[in-house]
């Protein structure tokens, strides 16, 4: 019966319907089919968000929306060209830098690559950049959110495992540093080669008027790790923080925000809030049938029955996660593959709080995986030019993406130092 899930939900990808449509209607024909009472649907989706730590994601998701709005990105952008704008390449070093700053907390790579994107891919066009570096550089930059804290997959991972959504925040802040420079590595090199442009290097008292600038929003992402990781809030309390600051420094501070935009982020909030969930729900009743027909069983023996190697079974896993990730975004394929994947490392002796920065390093990879990673996509759309344009040029930044999954997979102290040194 499992052919029948599988069958439907490979082809509701194929005509390009919406993630959580393609998983609903698959797990809708298999359980008429199989002759379930149909009470299971509305039983399994509520089963499936109704869990507390789920609550902190539409506030992530708003204050990300709020930051937009209210001037706090427009800041971190402003700061970082202070920072690095004199810099061959200048422009492109501060797209990677103010998605570090920005650390995701729109919500997901395909958020920020959009939000990022309508600002920085026309400005760097403008300035002589070639249009696929351009989108490359913004489709590449945008992975580096979910990594660093705090981070909305992590959230779910840390849902769906039980795990501390404290630890799992420290343990992909040196994963995510190492993304961002070393993406900011490949763009020097390549901007020095191309001799793209710098501006003026600013003075001293620019750049320090510059960070008195952007301090509030720089603030906004230290009391959220502070709040959780010193044990004064939880996640959800973080995230009702989180807007409740972006929403006052928007107002009173930066003064961007007024009655109409205040009107636009709820309303943008709820629908990714709300489709967001849907796909919880319905991952969740997908997991139930693939758990039903033993598929995690399955997988799990055909793998270690292959090799029981932990760095071979991490191989084979870091694989299946990027051609997954490349199709499918990152949240819709940890709620379908994180479950059955972890008991697949723990089997192996692999940490759990290491293996779920692996597993969010490869999916947001995949996301600018040629040929239909879906920020490549974002990116191209947003620079008005062909995908397979932005794909070769944003090769470069796939390498050294591989490489820092490759050196996270095999060292596990770079996910691992920080939780241990802050938490335990």
């Amino acid at each position: 019966m499992i052919w029948i899930l599988v069958v439907v939900f490979v082809l509701g990808l194929v005509l390009r319907f919406p993630i959580a449509f393609a998983l609903g209607l698959s797990c809708l024909v298999y359980v008429l089919f199989a002759g379930i009472p149909l009470i299971i649907i509305p039983m399994k989706m509520y089963s499936g968000i109704d869990v507390f730590v789920l609550l902190s994601v539409p506030g992530f998701i708003m204050a990300g929306n709020l930051m937009n709005h209210g001037g706090l990105t427009e800041k971190i952008i402003t700061f970082c060209n202070h920072l690095l704008g004199h810099v061959r390449g200048g422009l492109s070093l501060v797209n990677i830098g103010a998605s570090m700053l920005f650390a995701g907390i729109s919500g997901t790579a395909i958020s920020d690559t959009a939000s990022m994107g309508s600002v920085m891919i026309p400005a760097m066009k403008k300035e002589g950049y070639d249009s696929g570096f351009s989108c490359a550089v913004t489709a590449a930059s945008s992975t580096v959110g979910p990594i660093i804290p705090p981070s909305v997959p992590m959230i779910i991972a840390a849902t769906l495992s039980g795990l501390s959504v404290g630890k799992l925040f420290l343990a992909g802040a040196l994963p995510g540093l190492m993304l961002g420079v070393g993406l900011m590595f490949v763009a020097y090199f390549i901007s020095k080669k191309r001799k793209y442009p710098k501006h003026k290097k600013s003075g001293f008292k620019q750049i320090a008027l510059g960070f008195v600038d952007t301090f509030w929003s720089l603030l906004m992402t230290f009391i959220i790790l502070y709040g959780i990781i010193g044990g004064i809030f939880t996640p959800t309390e973080a995230s009702i923080v989180a807007v409740m600051y972006a929403l006052v420094i928007g107002k009173f501070v930066y003064k961007k925000l007024n009655f109409k935009n205040i009107q636009v982020v709820v309303l943008d909030s709820m629908k990714t809030s709300a489709s967001l969930m849907i796909l919880v729900g319905f991952a969740n009743l997908f997991g139930y049938i693939l758990i039903t027909e033993q598929i995690p069983q399955s997988i799990s023996s055909e793998i270690l029955g292959f090799t029981t190697n932990k760095y071979m079974v991490l191989l084979l896993i870091n694989m299946l996660l990027i051609v997954v990730g490349t199709f499918m975004e990152t949240i819709a394929a940890l709620l379908i593959l994180f479950p059955i994947l972890l008991k697949v490392a723990l089997a192996v002796d692999v940490d759990p709080i290491h293996f779920a920065v692996i597993a969010v390093l490869n999916l947001i990879i995949g996301l600018t995986t040629p040929p239909v990673g879906v920020c490549l996509f974002v990116a191209s759309s947003i620079g008005k030019i062909p995908i397979g344009e932005v794909s070769k040029a944003g090769f470069p930044f796939l390498l050294v993406s591989l490489l820092v999954l490759i050196l996270v997979t095999l060292f596990p102290v770079l996910s691992l130092w920080l939780p241990n040194l802050f938490m335990d």
